[in-house]
Order: C-alpha cells, then structure tokens, then sequence
C-alpha cells in the first residue's frame, strides 16, 4: 500500500474565534500514559474526564532529535517556503482499494470518499502501528498509536453511512466518530482521525508540537517524508485574509511568518525531544523548541500557531 501522498496546495483559514481562552503546558517528554487511556477508554465505552494534558504523545524514533544531527542546510531548502501552485498534482482518478479491503460507507456528493479510506482501511487492517505512523506521517504519531488503536471500532465506524461539509467528511457509529479532510481524500490515501463518540472534533497540543517538528525537520534538510513539502503541505499560515490576533487586541493582521518564509534559513538542527507547548487561548498555542544556527549557536524559538480547518498553520517565529 502507498503512502499518503501530497495535499493539494489550499488556503489554511485560520479559525480565532469562538475559543474559550485557556492556558495549558505540555512538553514532548515523558510520555504521560493519561492521554492514551483518554482515546483507549472513551472507545470502549468508559467515561471521559477533563480536559487531558497532551505530553510526549507525538515522539517516535526516527523523527528529527532522535537520530544523529540532520545534514547541514545552507540555504533555504526549497521543501520549506511557500510555491504558487502544488508541486505534485492530486490524483484525478482513485485507483481501485484491494479487493478484500474493508467496506466503507458511501458519501452523498463525496463518491472518492469511500474509495480513499478503504484504501487506508485496508493497511489498518493488516499493519502494525509503526507501520501506519510511518504512512501516515501527517499526524502526530501519538495520536495514530491512540486514535487507530481500536481496530474493530474504527472500521465498524467506517461502514456506517457518511456525511460531509466543505471541508471535512464524517462517518459515526454508537461508539466513534471518523473524520478526514477532504484534500486528503484527492491524493487516493486518507489517513483519518478518531475521537470517541460524543466528544469534540478538533486538534490537540500534539498536532501543533508535530507541526513545527514537521517545519524545523524541513529547513535542517530532514523532513518527515520526501512529500512533505511547503507547496503541497502548507504550514505556514496565509497572508490574506489578515486575520492573525494572538493577542486578542482586535486589530487582525496578517501573519508576520506568512511575509518571511525563510526568516529560519541556516538552521542546521533542532532538539526534537524538547519540544514544549501552552495554550494562549483564543485558538493560538505556542511551542518552544531548542534550534541550532549555521554558526552552531542553539537558541530557543518560540512559535505561534492557529487552528484551522486543515489542522494548525504556523503564524509567527520569535526570536
């Protein structure tokens, strides 16, 4: 089975309103065993708590600060800046899942739904959770040990009948709740996500601490996958609308990252196992991680990130 494969290039629309103000830290080590019981038990029916601090669920040998230092990038790698338009275009016609993938429910107005998840249905079936995280490098790999950990859940969920809205579709069961973009849906391969049902769908701290890992990992000349590029999976937040407030002033502009692309250039590593995150409210979160110049000098950068429809987008570097 294929890897996922690229997202057509979209605005990310940043989603600011509407999201109670909270403050949260939570850090990429240890692992905080917490979180993986909030998806295990909620998913077979055990009663959800509070609000989970999400802490180490998005490490995993392999990604960048694991291993030994990246290879040295002098200039901007051409996988971290922005391109007019995709680098690779989306498949036009789904090749066929196998024959004996699992049934997945079909979506009115959506008929390449069904086609790209049982594709992905089928791996879940028969692959081993670092096999999925490995294909599925879009996600935190935390959040697919958790979220692809009920196998029988998930795909009884997927054969439900599904819906959809401009940007996501949605299958449900008694159980869980699947949902995947549907960008993902155009590249043949959807790598979906899971949360009990009756609980919010969204993006947690793991998402945005895999995101700027997923940033940093480019400019060091490393990334994730050799698809994962700026051009076909946006990570940086757009300039237009101008909608960039973390500070709740009322006066939106537009991301100052989103006019400075490359303002990282000459980064040679990051320590991918420091990486921390707090909530600002608002739907802004910022994440802090240790990054090495050219020079060799290891500063620590705090990021600002947003949450849209697509997952978070990077909106501003400091210092």
């Amino acid at each position: 089975m294929e890897r996922a494969r690229p997202l057509p290039y979209s605005d990310r629309t940043i989603r600011n309103a509407g999201h109670p103000a909270t403050s949260s830290k939570s850090s990429s080590a240890p692992p905080d065993p917490a979180t993986r019981r909030g998806y295990r038990g909620a998913l077979i029916g055990m009663a959800l708590g509070g609000a989970l601090l999400l802490t180490g669920c998005d490490s995993v040998s392999g990604i960048p600060g694991d291993d030994p230092a990246p290879v040295k990038a002098a200039t901007t790698p051409s996988a971290a800046v922005p391109s007019a338009v995709p680098t690779t275009a989306a498949t036009s016609t789904l090749a066929a899942p196998p024959a004996d993938a699992p049934e997945v429910g079909a979506v009115p107005g959506v008929p390449d739904a069904a086609t790209a998840l049982r594709h992905w249905a089928a791996d879940l079936e028969s692959d081993t959770i670092a096999e999925l995280q490995d294909k599925c490098w879009t996600m935190a790999p935390g959040n697919v040990a958790d979220m692809y950990e009920d196998k029988q859940t998930v795909l009884a969920t997927l054969a439900q009948p599904g819906s959809a809205t401009a940007s996501t579709v949605t299958w449900k069961s008694r159980s869980a709740t699947v949902t995947v973009e549907r960008d993902a849906i155009a590249t043949g391969y959807a790598c979906p996500r899971v949360f009990p049902a009756g609980t919010e769908i969204g993006y947690n701290d793991a998402d945005a601490r895999h995101t700027v890992r997923r940033y940093l990992a480019r400019f060091v000349g490393e990334p994730l996958d050799p698809a994962d590029k700026e051009g076909d999976y946006p990570l940086i937040c757009k300039a237009s609308p101008a909608e960039w407030d973390p500070n709740g002033t009322g006066s939106a502009t537009p991301p100052p990252l989103a006019n400075n692309p490359g303002k990282l250039t000459g980064a040679t590593d990051f320590a991918g196992q420091q990486i921390s995150s707090e909530s600002i409210g608002s739907g802004y979160i910022t994440v802090e991680v240790p990054v090495t110049n050219s020079s060799g000098v290891t500063q620590v950068r705090t990021f600002t990130l947003t949450e849209g429809d697509e997952g978070y987008c990077i909106g501003d570097v400091s210092p």
